[in-house]
């Protein structure tokens, strides 16, 4: 019989849970997608209960629980960080102390409780279930691994090889001294909220100038030629405080930090640019360096610092490996699949089997899945008008609606596991469009105008559009839009280039601008048929009316909430917003053609913010 391993992650953030069948990754998601808690880090109990009913297994059928890292390490290392430090962290001392007592520290115990199991319980180290999530999935018999991310027990970046079913970590840097943390902080200072504004961190960055890179790198970090470095920790006060920065990184950049929601400045534009500029510079030399160190020529990657895709986009571009794998859920919730597969081929020994071609990620689509019986049930119970359409034309009636510039929420298949929408749970509409990326920003998805959205596009057109010629099916790279398919202002010298700030936004820079960031890139999702045959065949069908293989993918959410998992939260999401149809499953539900929603039309500034 195969084995049947659970892996878990949990009580930092983004708690998921994940099933390993005979090493097959059979079904994976994050607790949020059931609680409706944004990062939610509790006990993934809805999570755990989805996985084992998509397998049909009780508890009492496991082989092993995994679970993502070392509670009496990370214990150590907090409590010698807090000694270090006292008695400035006293506070935040007597804050953390009852959840580790309660929760944290006895987790064998926490897990037999919670899952009433008796078995085996294994506990492998953060950043061996980082390192594990990014190889054993990997198309690749063998590679270097990199992981970077804020802190684990102690290790905040690691490097190493996988080979077979084996992996071999050779070096790590460690606490306080972390590149996740130093990113955090900017993303703190400039006002976003840590472990979720680092996107927009990102996003922000091109809209700056990279004016405090000779400050960072002088007074914040002090960053060696293989990758390695220090941080001056007389600026920060996450070691021993309930804050990121201190007063002295206020006065370096001339004032306290920005409060959330007040309008953004030069000053954070600048800021995020030049961290942006260190981090991935850090990142490259520890790329090179691992190449030269490993003489390997497929690197993984995995970590939060793995999903900053500028950084990955530059990885693949410049070199000096000839591909890069990285781990869709590359955060802590990736963190459940890397233990599971960890328990799977290290403790339990099984070998693996890679064909250097194809991952065993599955797409991703790896979360619940609603059959058009459920969804027609859910429609007929709640009364909510729908046309049922033949399977054979939902993607060409839906490529018509694209074409026509409506926005629509896609709810196809398994959901996807991880934090980008990839097809199944996705807002799309049309690329061409120059009001798109507004509208879906201040209508659909209510959040800052400066952020970019993402495309969508056929795999066998990505180079036709984009400086690139690489699988980027999790959209995990970033690209530029190629000078051809640019317009005026998306070439150095002209009025769009000389726009200021967060006047760039509305310039047409290319022939798809709702996806072309002022930059001129784009995070590029390449599909094909073998994983999501239907979403594939609607940008098909959109090619053939339109002549463009490109629209727009969003996350099928609003600002503050988690991607939808449900018809009943899918179509509460569409209520809510400006979106113009819904289609779940073979259903067609028409804005126009819904009774009013109760809710208030200013319900979306109610939300908790990112």
């Amino acid at each position: 019989m195969p084995k049947q391993i659970l892996g878990i992650s949990a009580y930092y953030h983004d708690s998921a849970a994940c099933l390993v069948s005979g090493g097959r990754i059979v079904a994976a998601a994050q607790e949020e997608r059931f609680s409706r808690i944004k990062h939610d880090f509790s006990f993934p109990a809805q999570a755990v209960k989805y996985c084992l009913g998509y397998a049909g297994l009780s508890v009492d059928q496991l082989d092993c629980v995994a679970f993502y890292d070392k509670p009496f390490i990370k214990f150590e290392r907090i409590l010698e960080t807090y000694l270090a430090f006292a008695p400035a962290g006293i506070r935040s001392f007597l804050q953390s102390m009852p959840l580790w007592l309660k929760q944290k520290l006895f987790l064998g115990e926490t897990i037999r409780r919670e899952l009433g199991y008796q078995g085996r319980i294994i506990f492998t180290q953060h950043h061996e279930s980082h390192a594990a999530s990014a190889f054993f999935p990997s198309p690749y018999e063998e590679a270097a691994i990199l992981t970077v991310d804020g802190v684990g027990e102690w290790a905040t970046a690691t490097f190493g090889v996988g080979r077979g079913n084996e992996i071999e970590l050779v070096k790590e840097i460690r606490f306080p001294h972390s590149l996740g943390l130093l990113y955090s902080a900017f993303t703190y200072f400039t006002g976003f909220k840590v472990n979720s504004g680092e996107y927009k961190l990102m996003g922000l960055a091109p809209y700056g100038e990279p004016v405090y890179v000779d400050l960072i790198l002088r007074e914040l970090i002090d960053l060696k030629q293989d990758g390695s470095f220090k941080l001056n920790l007389d600026y920060f006060d996450f070691c021993a405080g309930l804050r990121m920065t201190g007063k002295r990184f206020e006065k370096l950049f001339g004032g306290p930090a920005r409060k959330p929601e007040t309008p953004i400045t030069r000053r954070e534009m600048d800021m995020a640019r030049s961290v942006q500029v260190v981090a991935e510079e850090a990142i490259m030399r520890m790329a090179v360096h691992v190449h030269e160190t490993t003489g390997m020529k497929n690197l993984c990657l995995a970590g939060g610092v793995a999903l900053n895709c500028v950084a990955n986009g530059r990885i693949l571009r410049e070199g000096p490996f000839e591909s890069i794998w990285i781990q869709p859920a590359a955060g802590d919730a990736g963190g459940a699949l890397g233990a599971a597969l960890f328990a799977h081929h290290r403790y339990l020994g099984a070998p693996r089997q890679a064909d250097n071609r194809s991952d065993s990620q599955s797409g991703s689509y790896l979360g619940p899945a609603y059959s058009d019986r459920e969804i027609g049930d859910y429609l007929e119970a709640e009364g909510i008008p729908h046309h049922r359409l033949d399977p054979a034309g939902i993607a060409g009636r839906v490529a018509g609606l694209i074409a026509g510039e409506k926005v629509i929420g896609l709810f196809q298949g398994r959901m996807e596991f991880g934090p980008r929408a990839l097809g199944a749970r996705s807002i799309i509409g049309d690329a061409r469009s120059p009001e798109m990326q507004r509208v879906m920003n201040l209508k659909i998805k209510f959040r800052e105008s400066f952020r970019p959205f993402a495309p969508t596009i056929l795999r066998e057109y990505v180079s036709e559009y984009f400086e690139m010629e690489a699988d980027s099916p999790y959209m995990l790279l970033v690209a530029d839009v190629r000078k051809d398919k640019r317009v005026a202002a998306g070439n150095p010298g002209t009025d769009g280039d000389r726009l200021q700030g967060l006047e760039k936004v509305n310039a047409v820079r290319s022939v798809v601008p709702a996806i072309t960031h002022v930059d001129n890139s784009a995070r590029v999702q390449t599909v094909d048929r073998r994983h999501h045959p239907l979403y594939y065949d609607i940008i098909k069908s959109f090619k053939e009316l339109t002549g463009c293989p490109v629209i727009i993918n969003t996350s099928f959410n609003v600002r503050g909430e988690p991607i939808v998992m449900s018809p009943e939260h899918a179509y509460r999401c569409f209520m809510r917003t400006k979106m113009d149809y819904l289609v779940m499953g073979s259903f067609l539900i028409d804005k126009t053609e819904q009774p009013p929603w109760p809710e208030t039309d200013n319900w979306q500034e109610s939300i908790v913010p990112d």
